[in-house]
């Protein structure tokens, strides 16, 4: 991988400068895509964006940035992978879109306008092989409006499969935001449906003993001319989702479920949309589930890890304990009577939760470690 510091002016880098708004925003006379059509919208507050104007008008040195070099015959060059926020901010101010201390680009004398125009930015220019270019870009990417793990993937793969794939999932108000934004967490500008659409694309395509992976992915359709199989899929999971559960009702306890794992294993399957309904509303009021958002996982699995089970505290497991005489209340504990310290024993149901055992003292016998293992593994 090679790393070359450039000195760019802020003429140079204004030169050229154009917002396409779904098309991207480029500068450095055309050369340089500041916001590719993949990427996030400008985030940056007045606050923000002038603290970026006050800095280039005084003088003062402004974070170095970090630029990506395409291949050798891309028909634009490079891309900006950190700095973005800042560099629109001045494309912003030197092409007149807002006004700074009262006072527009235009106002300014000739001689006030050269001074900010030949202001130096320090810009380090990576170019290498995906795997190189993703390291580094984890590494630096450590100030400013940090890039997400999915922003990262998306300066690396860039292509026509990632410029379509936003218009999908990378906007507010997009395709996949009003299909799943009661199932899915985060937010559409900052990939998080995009990222999470990759995940169950790659788990669907894993095989025992050949994981794939999201960059695994991404690699192998970068120069696909759509993304249209990963819609495709992110809208049958969505369809399955939304046929299975009563999404307007359950959504307090559906958002942030891995729901393209369970597409996987259980759409081939019939299942009872009614009786699903009512086991998760009795499992929603039920105490002893402690991980709400395991109920849906639970309730086509039936593996009780995905509840988070309420445990025994601490002065029920003593209390119970000391009334045992520290010794195991298996009477076929291979240990026999053997008496225990309280780190070597465990609190267990005496009546299990599936058969209506609450987590009271009434139901709490202690267990050494082996005896409970073995009872669990039944």
């Amino acid at each position: 991988m090679q790393i070359q510091l450039k000195k760019i002016t802020v003429r140079e880098l204004t030169r050229g400068y154009e917002d396409n708004e779904e098309g991207g925003v480029r500068g450095y006379d055309g050369r340089l895509d500041i916001r590719p059509p993949y990427q996030r919208e400008f985030i940056y507050d007045d606050k923000k964006r002038n603290a970026v104007i006050t800095t280039v008008k005084r003088g003062f040195p402004l974070n170095v940035m970090y630029w990506a070099e395409r291949e050798a015959d891309a028909e634009v060059p490079y891309e900006v992978l950190d700095g973005q926020q800042r560099t629109v901010s001045i494309c912003q101010y030197v092409h007149g879109d807002f006004a700074y201390d009262f006072q527009y680009f235009h106002n300014l004398t000739p001689s006030e306008q050269d001074e900010i125009l030949d202001y130096e930015l320090f810009v380090y220019v990576c170019s290498g092989t995906d795997k190189e270019k993703l390291d580094w870009f984890r590494t630096i990417n450590i100030a400013g409006e940090r890039l997400t793990e999915q922003e990262l993937r998306n300066a690396v793969y860039a292509g026509p499969f990632v410029t379509d794939a936003k218009r999908y999932f990378s906007k507010t108000g997009c395709a996949a935001y009003n299909m799943g934004r009661y199932l899915i967490n985060g937010s559409a500008i900052r990939q998080d449906f995009l990222e999470t659409a990759l995940l169950w694309k790659a788990q669907s395509e894993s095989r025992p003993g050949k994981k794939q992976t999201i960059e695994g992915y991404m690699a192998q359709h970068q120069h696909d001319a759509n993304a249209s199989q990963l819609w495709q899929h992110f809208s049958a999971v969505m369809t399955w989702v939304a046929a299975t559960f009563d999404i307007a009702r359950r959504k307090a306890v559906m958002m942030g479920v891995n729901w393209g794992e369970l597409y996987d294993r259980f759409h081939g399957e019939v299942l009872d949309k009614a009786e699903l309904d009512r086991e998760v509303a009795r499992l929603m009021v039920d105490s002893e589930v402690q991980k709400k958002k395991g109920i849906c996982p639970f309730v086509l699995t039936s593996d009780e890890h995905w509840l988070g089970l309420r445990a025994f505290p601490d002065d029920i497991k003593l209390e119970v304990y000391e009334a045992q005489g520290h010794r195991c209340a298996n009477p076929l504990c291979p240990r026999g009577g053997e008496e225990l310290d309280f780190a070597e024993m465990e609190g267990d149901h005496i009546t299990p939760w599936r058969d209506g055992g609450r987590t009271v003292r009434e139901n709490c016998q202690m267990l050494c470690r082996e005896c409970n293992r073995r009872k669990g593994a039944k």
